[in-house]
């Protein structure tokens, strides 16, 4: 009779069962004594396995199962069992969808109290989980727990493989996939498989086209943040990524860890075709179409095909006409940027090509490697017709007119037609009468270059070469 008379109910309006502390009151003097052991903070239940305390029986039973392992509530669906009843309530809303915690803003629902709560604070904006050491707040109890560890360099999390350790499960989860080479993301469209989520998300943009990070200077889209991040640097100008051997900085990581490889040589890239290395993936995929031909870059208004985009790029603009790159001591345009700086070194008189030789400086590396032939001997460009050889492509595209008779370069004055530009622009004085070249000793002017050479002869006593 004891146990029914404690569980009877008791009414409303005369109920001998309230704590006078904490003013709660109870229906139930079961509940009551339940109450009373938490507030109290007696713990009469033992675990007699690890010591730990109580205050009900039914709380001990359920952790006595974490010692035995004992599982006794199995799913209908039967893929898994449970410890306690709560669990299997939980697990079993993944099969039949059921979210019953709402969101009072109405845009999302939730399958446990907990996620509820946790979103809740993305509208509210509460933070009740402060870092002892900086004082930074966060809205969730676990990333309180991994920033701590930017603290103290805990790492509890080890590869079994390698012994790498990392702060967060989720990163350790994600290295251990490069040693499986598991891939358990899989692109619906092409069926491409990745090991991160957030992997197959950014490639899926490739598909849609959706570019959602948009910059807020110039409303240029990105399909990646990352992208966005440094984007946003050719505003501000940040470059927050310094080299610690020569201090030059980045605006990106990936081109400082490029940049570090030109202090220590290392080439990790290597063609399987030739061998040749490379100190970045970009050279190396750009190398490969060398072998293989292909071009993936076509021009929407001619369909021209480049092996590289910022041909691509560089050639569209003679369609538009569009020149960025202006010069600050001229004014002049150019459609690419190293127009642009070949150009400023006129203004400046920079020549950082040096011949090793004969130290003969030159402002353009190509022209230093045609220059570097006249002492190797090298003349990589033969004539299919009669076998001569030449340091330059241009002088053998000039020399086989010799054998075709072309003459491309017509004089508008008088139609006549020559096989070179020079030539050309030289007979295109006769009409004009300009001489451009002038003998600062004796001020006479000459229409060509040649002519000017031999006269100034006459003055130092060395003969033209």
């Amino acid at each position: 009779m004891t146990g029914i008379q404690e569980e009877t109910q008791l009414g409303e309006t005369n109920n001998p069962n309230r704590i006078n502390d904490c003013e709660n009151s109870f229906s139930y003097q079961s509940h009551l004594t339940k109450h009373e052991k938490s507030s109290s903070g007696r713990k009469p239940y033992q675990c007699r396995e690890c010591q730990k305390g109580f205050s009900r029986k039914s709380s001990l039973m359920v952790h006595e199962r974490t010692h035995t392992g004992l599982k006794l509530y199995q799913c209908s669906e039967g893929c898994k069992s449970f410890s306690t009843k709560s669990k299997l309530t939980l697990h079993e809303r993944t099969h039949t969808g059921q979210k019953p915690y709402q969101c009072s803003e109405g845009c999302k629902s939730f399958s446990t109290k907990s996620k509820l709560t946790l979103h809740e604070r993305t509208h509210t904006g509460q933070k009740p989980y402060q870092c002892s050491t900086c004082q930074k707040s966060f809205s969730f109890s676990d990333s309180l727990i991994q920033h701590q560890r930017t603290h103290t360099g805990q790492k509890p999390y080890q590869c079994s493989e390698c012994s790498k350790s990392f702060n967060r499960k989720a990163t350790l989860t994600k290295h251990e996939r490069a040693h499986t080479g598991q891939k358990p993301y899989q692109c619906s469209e092409c069926s491409k498989s990745f090991s991160q989520k957030f992997s197959l998300t950014e490639h899926e943009r490739t598909h849609t086209g959706q570019k959602p990070y948009q910059c807020s200077e110039c409303s240029k889209s990105f399909s990646q943040k990352s992208n966005l991040t440094a984007h946003e640097r050719t505003h501000t100008g940040q470059k927050p990524y310094q080299c610690s051997e020569c201090s030059k900085s980045f605006s990106q990581k990936s081109s400082l860890t490029a940049h570090e490889r030109t202090h220590t040589g290392q080439k990790p890239y290597q063609c399987s075709e030739c061998w040749k290395s490379f100190s970045r993936k970009t050279s190396l995929t750009t190398h490969e179409r060398t072998h293989t031909g292909q071009k993936p870059y076509q021009c929407s208004e001619c369909w021209k095909s480049f092996s590289r985009k910022s041909n691509l790029t560089k050639h569209e603009r003679t369609h538009t006409g569009q020149k960025p790159y202006r010069c600050s001591e001229c004014c002049k345009s150019f459609s690419g940027k190293f127009s642009l700086t070949l150009h400023e070194r006129t203004h400046t008189g920079q020549k950082p090509y040096q011949c090793s030789e004969c130290w003969k400086s030159f402002s353009i590396k190509s022209n230093l490697a045609v220059h570097e032939r006249t002492h190797t001997g090298y003349k990589p460009y033969q004539c299919s017709e009669c076998q001569n050889s030449f340091y330059y492509k241009s002088s053998l595209t000039v020399h086989q007119r010799i054998h075709t008779g072309l003459k491309p370069y017509q004089c508008s004055e008088c139609c006549k037609s020559f096989s070179q530009k020079s030539s050309l622009t030289a007979h295109e004085r006769t009409h004009t009468g300009q001489k451009p070249y002038q003998c600062s000793e004796s001020q006479k002017s000459f229409s060509r270059k040649i002519t000017f050479t031999h006269h100034e002869g006459t003055h130092t006593g060395k003969k033209p070469d």
